[in-house]
């Protein structure tokens, strides 16, 4: 058996494990909250937008 066949299992090994962890630490702290609605600044934008081709000839 060759040093790299014989390493195989032992990567195998250890890529799962890794992934087991980081799998295991999502929602660790808790599930997801809301962010404070941020007070408005009183700035107020008004207008049109458009997207294409506009007048011509």
């Amino acid at each position: 058996m060759t040093p790299l066949a014989a390493a195989a299992p032992v990567a195998r090994v250890l890529v799962a494990t890794a992934l087991l962890g980081w799998l295991a630490a999502c929602g660790v702290d808790g599930p997801p909250e809301r962010p404070e609605p941020r007070p408005s600044a009183g700035i107020t934008v008004t207008g049109t937008a458009e997207i294409g081709v506009t007048g011509g000839s």
